[in-house]
């Protein structure tokens, strides 16, 4: 058995790479489109979905490991002639979609992959690795550009694999000439060689420099008609009252309100775009304790992720009718140096329990920088009844405040 190629036959590793390298794009496509109809209108509904993503994305990765192994073997071997050198044309249109299923293999799954670590949440890879890429920031702009894309791309890569099979079968059925042959058994069958100009692959470049140019496009248009903008730490003013700032109120300057949870075992972060906090402080305690903190949060502005909608919907947030969430506590003293504690209660979906937030201060002047983090149980709030395990969507919610504001 030879594992090269020569100029009358595809060797063995070719073969294998091949038909490796189909199955996988066949079974990751067909996994894209069930996922893609799947409904997601339930808990159970939801994770299914969310499954069935994984499932693509993992192949999908597999897949483009296997094609670029399979083009770089390819480059470095020679290529059957055609068996029908006289058919100029065939020919021709015939590298143009090999080319364009080469690129196509590793553009797709690469823009898939662009998208999925530029957002958080849903549907993880299963693989030990790939949930980032390097240089590669969290960002709707990036990831609405990465979609595009992924579904330009995708549908060339079907035509591309329509074509290639119609193409084949023509081969088997009607010239029968034992062109699927080489490619199945290796059979070797001579030919004259011919030359292969370049401009076939050049069309398929220009093709994807196209479908590109296509997807940056639309993607800066739908940025620019939904104003998408660059996460930034959203200042938080204090909320004003009719009496007059006491001498221990302080004012927010600047600040976020994050919380972290684990989707199918993988962690998701979001944010609180909009939020005002109320602060009374003082550093020396008046009947041990320091002071009173009572902020408000506008749950509407969460964002968390591609599953951002899922989260505002009625099993979680139920942002329309729970718009606002409020934390209202008293600062005691904490059990470290320059810690303390917010004890009070958290208002959420209309359900209110005890909540305890330890942080700290770094306290310069008449500036303050706060940070400080808490853990709750998103069904001490009723969020996600529908999910009653820790599979699809974990109990714990990180919430982390950082914060810094100035004295008055």
């Amino acid at each position: 058995m030879s594992y090269s190629n020569t100029d009358a036959r595809f060797g063995a590793t070719a073969r294998t790479l091949h038909w490796l390298t189909a199955l996988l794009i066949l079974t990751a496509i067909a996994l894209g489109l069930i996922a893609s109809d799947l409904p997601h209108d339930t808990g159970e509904a939801l994770a299914r979905k969310a499954q069935i993503f994984s499932l693509h994305k993992t192949i999908g990765i597999a897949a483009f490991a296997v094609a670029l192994i399979r083009i770089l073997w390819a480059f470095t071997q020679p290529r059957p002639a055609p068996l029908h050198p006289e058919r100029v044309l065939e020919h021709r249109l015939a590298e143009i979609v090999h080319w364009l299923l080469y690129i196509s293999m590793l553009a797709v799954p690469l823009s898939g992959w662009i998208h999925h670590a530029a957002v958080s949440g849903f549907a993880p890879i299963l693989w030990p690795f790939g949930q980032g890429l390097p240089f590669v920031p969290k960002s709707d702009l990036v990831a609405t550009a990465a979609t595009w894309a992924h579904e330009i791309f995708g549908k060339v890569l079907i035509a591309s694999v329509v074509l290639h099979i119609a193409g084949a079968l023509k081969h088997a059925i009607i010239d029968r000439d034992g062109t699927l042959s080489r490619i199945v058994h290796g059979t070797e069958i001579e030919a004259p060689r011919q030359h292969r100009p370049l401009w076939p692959a050049a069309t398929a470049i220009a093709l994807y420099a196209a479908g590109t140019i296509a997807a940056l496009t639309l993607a800066q248009n739908e940025a620019e008609a939904l104003q998408i903008a660059e996460p930034v730490p959203v200042a938080a003013p204090a909320e004003t009252t009719a009496t007059p700032a006491s001498a221990n109120a302080w004012t927010v300057t600047e600040g976020t309100l994050g919380f972290g949870v684990k989707q199918m075992g993988s962690a998701v972060d979001g944010t609180f775009g909009a939020w005002t906090a109320k602060i009374d402080f003082s550093e020396t305690p008046t009947n041990g304790e320091h002071g009173h903190v009572r902020v408000r949060i506008d749950t509407t502005t969460l964002t968390l992720g591609s599953v951002t909608d899922q989260a505002k919907g009625a099993d979680f947030f139920d942002t329309a009718t729970h718009p606002d969430a409020v934390f209202d506590a008293t600062i005691l003293p904490g059990a470290e140096a320059k810690g303390y504690l917010a004890k009070g209660t958290l208002t959420l979906r209309g359900v209110t329990i005890p909540v305890e937030m330890p942080f700290t201060l770094d306290l310069q002047g008449d500036t303050a920088k706060m940070t400080g983090t808490t853990t709750l149980d998103r069904r001490d709030f009723g969020m996600g009844a529908t999910y009653k395990d820790e599979s699809s969507v974990g109990f714990g919610v990180t919430v982390s405040v950082n914060l810094t504001a100035r004295r008055g």
